[in-house]
């Protein structure tokens, strides 16, 4: 990275206001829990200014790393040469825009966008409402839970890409898939994202919610902090099962444990580091490889 100086005078010509930590805790700002300092930390306050710092670090030769709610990623344990830019509270738009069409920002958490939808009297993003996650970065993944997932509700998303235009990407442009879309390299940053719905009910919505939050609850160690699913789906298959099968829940490396609740999950158990979870992690694929003939691959994004 160039000179902590010369980037701080950039950001803040470009963004007078804009908050800059040095050597920031990733820990901290990660629901794993894990992670050594980063090199900045840019918490710019309006969608203006979230642009305004990307463009700046790029003039510089440094592509930013742009972090939400930091639920599904593990950074590494050391010092980490990047600038991190915060989405939110950025790139927190979020409005109706037509009777079934809601306009959410990069930075808006899952949750928000969910219980806005509800009280819009509109359904179709239940589903949504406890991932852990914010808009940009469940629309990076394409994230999904209990048979949703948002594909089936973006109708178009804005981005910043690489040359600093802002494009707009509509419909089969976005090239959604399994734990996939067109956003997924890092060529383009996500700004905001149209949601279309259905109406319904507003209270069959909040029941539907409470529903699907109570059932997470009750499956999913959500005492404990992690990056939610350690591994993406095997074709024709469940790695939670898989990895159950194999006798590994409670496998344990350092701080790092494979939940005893649900396998599907690597949790922090306390004081866990990024190599104790790669260690385990790589334990889990190993045997299951070995006993079921199956490739588990991450679906936890890393920082390093």
């Amino acid at each position: 990275m160039n000179s902590i100086v010369a980037l701080k005078q950039a950001l803040r010509r470009a963004c007078p206001g804009i908050r800059l930590v040095e050597q920031a805790p990733m820990c901290e700002y990660t629901t794993f829990r894990i992670g050594g300092p980063v090199a900045l930390l840019a918490m710019p306050q309006t969608a203006e200014e979230t642009l305004a710092a990307i463009r700046a670090a790029r003039s510089l030769g440094i592509e930013p790393f742009l972090l939400g709610r930091g639920s599904n990623l593990l950074c590494g344990d050391g010092a980490l040469d990047h600038l991190v830019i915060k989405t939110n509270p950025g790139l927190n738009q979020l409005e109706r825009v037509s009777e079934t069409e809601l306009r959410c920002g990069a930075g808006v958490s899952m949750r928000e966008a969910a219980c806005f939808a509800q009280r819009c009297g509109l359904t179709g993003l239940e589903f949504a409402h406890g991932i852990p996650g914010t808009l940009g970065g469940g629309v990076v993944m394409n994230a999904g839970a209990y048979h949703g997932e948002l594909a089936d509700v973006v109708t178009e998303t804005t981005a910043l890409d690489r040359d600093g235009n802002i494009v707009t990407l509509t419909g089969a442009e976005q090239d959604f898939a399994y734990r996939h879309s067109a956003f997924l390299e890092g060529d383009m940053v996500v700004l905001h994202s149209i949601l279309r719905l259905q109406p319904g009910d507003a209270d069959a919505v909040q029941e539907k919610m409470d529903r699907l939050l109570s059932l997470r609850r009750a499956k999913q160690p959500l005492e404990w902090p992690s990056a939610g699913s350690t591994f993406k789906r095997p074709a024709g298959g469940f790695a939670a099962a898989l990895i159950d099968q194999c006798g590994l829940k409670g496998l344990t490396v350092g701080g790092a444990q494979v939940s005893e609740k649900h396998a599907g999950f690597v949790i922090n158990r306390g004081g866990a580091t990024c190599s104790d979870v790669l260690r385990l992690t790589d334990q889990i694929r190993d045997r299951v490889r070995r006993e079921t003939g199956i490739e588990l691959e991450l679906e936890i994004r890393r920082l390093s």
